[in-house]
């Protein structure tokens, strides 16, 4: 027997706004959050633009003594997470055993990695703070998460870079399906803007160059040049959908779809061929029975940079063929920046609210056409939107790509 699943609460802490009304409303306007790079001395750096957050204070969920001992990625869960537990009443309307936490990173503490290391090296091992592992470790902002809301089903922190949030989802989505779980608490969380991160992507030649924020992040535009990097988390809260009905919770929409493969090509570089991201695709809409005739509405990874857009965008035509140009596409990225282990998520939750609102979020900056990106990418202006589906692609360093695809929710 398997079960249907839906989205009963979401959160989100991101570049565009500190909830996730926020958030829609920004992205609905096509209001960036992509600035300055202020964390860092940006004139050291290959980029000078960044999706930091703005106005975050970790006080509104967490005591002092909680903040001093959590990395900040794991702060930016703890929010996010308040927001979707709160959202969806869960807690309490099932047995914490039927309860899972799956929240990944695709970094984790980095900051605190790096703070340790500079003890170490200038003060010796004395110095380093006995947090500093716990503070650190990819799986803590899961483990944090399950101990504040006494949560005790399956705990599943993934990590597969840009692709770990929509894996923690759609890995949620699989468990709640087969009668693992009852609900989940599912997403994602970076906190990147470090100096090593910034570096480190930069040196790869993986970050915009443009040092307009305005125009840096320019998804399946002929200019593109780089992603921009951005922090944040989001999460949802996946419940079995009898379950949802019976006790009255809201539902965004449902989760049907799931497909995950990876491109067994390059450490870095997606397979100019496609193969994995078709493939995850025909999965995801294989096992939810899309039918692109009743309206689809792709949020794609498009991270704005040469390689990614031109092959998510074969991806997407030879997995759905003259399909591929009926649906409406869009790169909320080009206003939230790429939130690397938090995108899948944030972008599940635009889904949802795409298909429950009946708009499409457009992609920003999008300018000059490129040959090999030629769909319908909703340029700059949103649109409205009457169909039913929705689905989300990523793909991430290591060739790992995620798909999720979504229904409208028809139960009122």
């Amino acid at each position: 027997m398997t079960h249907r699943v839906v989205i009963t609460g979401v959160g989100a802490v991101t570049p565009v706004g500190n909830s996730v009304p926020d958030m829609w409303d920004a992205l609905k306007n096509s209001r960036s959050g992509i600035g300055p790079l202020t964390r860092l001395n940006a004139a050291e750096f290959k980029t000078s633009v960044a999706g930091e957050l703005k106005d975050f204070d970790p006080s509104l969920y967490l005591e002092p003594t909680e903040i001093r001992r959590l990395d900040p990625n794991v702060q930016f869960a703890v929010a996010a997470a308040e927001q979707a537990v709160k959202d969806s009443g869960i807690v309490g309307a099932c047995e914490p055993e039927r309860i899972g936490t799956y929240i990944g990173s695709g970094i984790g503490g980095f900051q605190t990695m790096t703070d340790g290391l500079y003890k170490l090296r200038d003060g010796g091992p004395r110095k380093v703070s006995p947090f500093v592992i716990p503070m650190m470790i990819a799986n803590m902002a899961a483990g944090t998460v399950a101990m504040r809301y006494n949560l005790r089903g399956a705990t599943l922190p993934v990590v597969t870079a840009c692709a770990t949030s929509t894996h923690t989802v759609g890995e949620a989505f699989r468990a709640i399906k087969h009668g693992y779980s009852t609900a989940i608490v599912a997403g994602g969380t970076e906190a990147s803007i470090t100096p090593l991160s910034v570096a480190g992507f930069g040196n790869s030649m993986a970050l915009a160059k443009n040092p307009d924020p305005a125009l840096a992040c320019a998804p399946f535009d002929k200019r593109r040049d780089g992603f921009v990097i951005a922090e944040g988390a989001a999460v949802l809260v996946l419940e079995e959908r009898e379950h949802a009905i019976a006790r009255g919770a809201h539902i965004y929409c449902e989760i049907c779809g799931y497909g995950n493969t990876c491109d067994a090509y390059h450490i870095t570089a997606p397979d100019p061929e496609a193969a994995g991201i078709t493939t995850a695709i025909k999965l995801a809409c294989e096992e939810a029975g899309v039918n692109v005739g009743e309206g689809l509405y792709i949020n794609a990874h498009g991270t704005s940079t040469p390689l990614n857009d031109k092959t998510e965008t074969l991806g997407i035509k030879q997995a759905l063929g003259q399909g591929a140009y009926a649906a409406h596409i869009s790169s909320t990225k080009s206003m939230t920046g790429h939130m690397l282990g938090a995108a899948g998520a944030t972008e599940a939750i635009v889904c949802a609210l795409s298909l429950e609102n009946g708009i499409i979020p457009p992609t920003i900056n999008y300018v000059e056409p490129d040959p090999d990106c030629d769909l319908d990418y909703t340029p700059n202006k949103a649109q409205t939107f009457g169909g039913k589906w929705a689905m989300s692609n990523s793909l991430g360093f290591g060739g790992h790509n995620g798909v999720l695809v979504f229904k409208k929710e028809e139960q009122k």
